[in-house]
């Protein structure tokens, strides 16, 4: 469950965790240690269609509502983007789709993640964060 009220909470929880690290190595490692704390993923769901094209690695999103909420697990075969999950995961999950899809992500400029990923990591993460406004877009109808 999410902590911070609204995802724009959790977007400036975020910047502020990541201001006490001094370089991108210990920040890399703290994005390594949030993925370790995703929870468990069902072999079961990993199916065709929860898999994100566009990464690098292996990741697959299930969703599911509650309540007025949208739920999301997810989980990849790689360190560092099991940990861009979990930064999605603490802004976006748990919100209702119109949250969701009214939060821009400047998180991604603000902590410098657009700077210090690779392309293709890059790319990866932003398939993760279509695919998530995607399910709030059509959750939303």
């Amino acid at each position: 469950m999410t902590t911070e009220a609204t995802a724009e909470q959790a977007q400036q929880a975020l910047l502020e965790e990541f201001e006490m690290f001094d370089n991108w190595m210990d920040r890399y490692q703290y994005i390594i240690d949030m993925g370790k704390q995703l929870p468990p993923f069902p072999e079961e769901w990993k199916t065709p269609e929860r898999k994100i094209q566009g990464c690098q690695s292996n990741v697959w999103i299930h969703h599911r509502r509650e309540g007025e909420a949208l739920h999301f697990d997810a989980v990849s075969d790689a360190a560092i983007v099991s940990g861009l999950i979990a930064v999605l995961m603490r802004i976006y999950n748990d919100r209702p789709p119109a949250e969701i899809r009214a939060t821009s992500p400047h998180f991604l400029q603000d902590l410098g993640l657009d700077k210090h990923l690779s392309p293709t990591r890059s790319n990866g993460l932003h398939a993760m964060l279509a695919k998530i406004y995607e399910v709030a877009e059509s959750e939303a109808a």
